[in-house]
């Protein structure tokens, strides 16, 4: 009977967990749930500059923990490959957002980058303070050679995060297994310094986080007001959480504020750019221009928050087109990846748009840059009703309604990519086939056997409501 207590307590939890509030968007939590404690949680590791020496790891505590710790050893199948285990300290940050709405919490947040890795290995690593460790975690550095590799990209996570972003990531790691990270596309949450929704975040994702790096950009909801006189003014500040509790590359264009926010990174072959679409556009287009000018790498792929080929209604960035645009055109940028409109749409755009040939393995010779805007959480909006007609582009795919992630394999002069719904269904595919010299490739539909067009009409009704 002295159990029984305990056993109420944690029935009484989990009743509580599947309470909703009037906004379905909204799961009551207990506010104790979200708080830090002396053990290690949110553990993430993020892209680093160079991926084949390199691996960023980020973690949170309370307070009571003054310094962080970190170990990492080659990975093996004997159980005590930790015999070989290196340590270094982390950089501990307070951050203490108590003053802030939504926020309204004090923590640690520690850091630590592990260098001089050799490429292509597989370690393990842990986190601690020496006395409070999680459990070991495994990744594999990049390879120096162009090496055959997957990654996984999602469109805006945002809202209904634990209740059913979780499935689609979950999903995504089951149907992708070996990607060596996740290209998160912006409007990871929906209010950005709210600790609840970065609370479900953390936990939708779990351990995947700890095993996968994360390529996040910022999107719009990643910007909102942070104080009373914030408010007043109508200015915005980036999530108070982002920078703590994400480690990514210090290699954007200089004194413009968007450190951890637009930066790149070289991974076997590719060169990947992330780009802040909320700010500063003009000054990032001419850091990219110079960015590109100097890529060795066969492909290019770039990713950013704000559509270029808008699909919801009423939504359109005009000034975002003309001027990043020209530049994707001018350097052959393979592959454009974005979120936003919490639709489904892939399509080409570029100097030969209008020639490109549609249809199961079709081919066009002088493939313009491919866009693609997706979404993997439960908020959907409606398509535009004249679709991408008044847009040079040619859109070759779309859906409403439908949760989708991205499986994206590089494999030398070949990129393939597929789009599967959070049930697995195979619903968009094509290739991309480059020739000896950079700049000609062949583009091929592989969507033959994907599953019909997905619209409002023929799915599960979306009420107005929801949104």
């Amino acid at each position: 009977m002295k159990y029984l207590p305990l056993f109420l307590g944690v029935v009484a939890g989990f009743s509580c967990f599947g309470q909703q509030d009037p906004r379905p968007d909204k799961p009551v939590f207990h506010k104790r749930w979200t708080l830090p404690t002396d053990q290690p949680d949110r553990i993430i590791l993020n892209v680093v500059a160079d991926p084949t020496t390199q691996q960023s790891v980020t973690w949170r505590t309370d307070t009571t923990v003054r310094q962080g710790i970190a170990e990492i050893a080659v990975a093996d199948a004997a159980p005590r490959f930790m015999r070989n285990a290196t340590q270094i300290n982390a950089k501990t940050e307070r951050l203490d957002v108590s003053a802030v709405k939504g926020a309204e919490v004090v923590a640690q947040y520690h850091s630590a980058t592990f260098t001089n890795l050799k490429p292509d290995v597989l370690y393990a690593y842990r986190v601690g303070d020496g006395t409070h460790w999680s459990e070991w975690f495994q990744f594999r550095t990049a390879s120096q050679q162009a090496k055959p590799f997957a990654f996984l990209y999602v469109g805006d996570a945002q809202n209904y995060i634990l209740e059913l972003w979780s499935r689609l990531i979950r999903a995504g790691f089951s149907k992708a297994p070996d990607a060596r990270f996740i290209i998160h596309a912006g409007d990871l949450v929906s209010e950005a310094h709210s600790e609840r929704q970065w609370h479900e975040w953390f936990t939708a994702g779990g351990w995947i986080h700890g095993m996968v790096p994360s390529m996040p950009v910022p999107g719009n909801h990643e910007y909102r007001p942070a104080t009373p006189t914030d408010e007043a003014a109508k200015e915005t500040r980036l999530s108070v959480q982002w920078q703590p509790q994400f480690t990514l590359p210090r290699n954007g264009p200089a004194g413009l504020g968007l450190d951890e926010t637009t930066y790149w990174f070289d991974y076997q072959g590719v060169r990947f750019v992330a780009l802040n679409s909320n700010r500063k556009h003009e000054e990032q287009a001419v850091w990219l221009d110079s960015l590109l000018a100097k890529n060795p790498n066969k492909w290019t792929v770039v990713s950013f928050h704000h559509p270029i080929f808008s699909t919801a209604k009423e939504r359109d960035n005009i000034k975002l087109r003309e001027l990043w645009k020209p530049i994707f055109d001018k350097y052959g940028v393979d592959l454009v990846l974005q979120g936003h409109d919490h639709t489904y749409a892939r399509g080409m755009a570029g100097p030969t748009t209008r020639n490109v040939v549609s249809g199961t393995n079709a081919r066009d010779k002088q493939t313009g840059t491919v866009y693609v805007v997706s979404v993997s959480g439960g908020k959907m909006y409606n398509f535009k009703k004249d679709a991408w007609d008044k847009y040079d582009a040619k859109l070759n795919r779309r859906a409403e309604n439908t949760q989708l992630f991205q499986v994206i394999r590089v494999d030398g002069n070949k990129l393939q990519y597929q789009a599967f719904t959070a049930t697995g269904d195979l619903y968009d595919a094509f290739d991309i086939v480059k020739g000896a010299k950079k700049g000609a490739s062949q583009f091929i539909e592989r969507g033959g056997s994907a599953v019909a067009e997905r619209n409002h009409e023929n799915t599960i009704p979306y009420d107005k409501q929801d949104k």
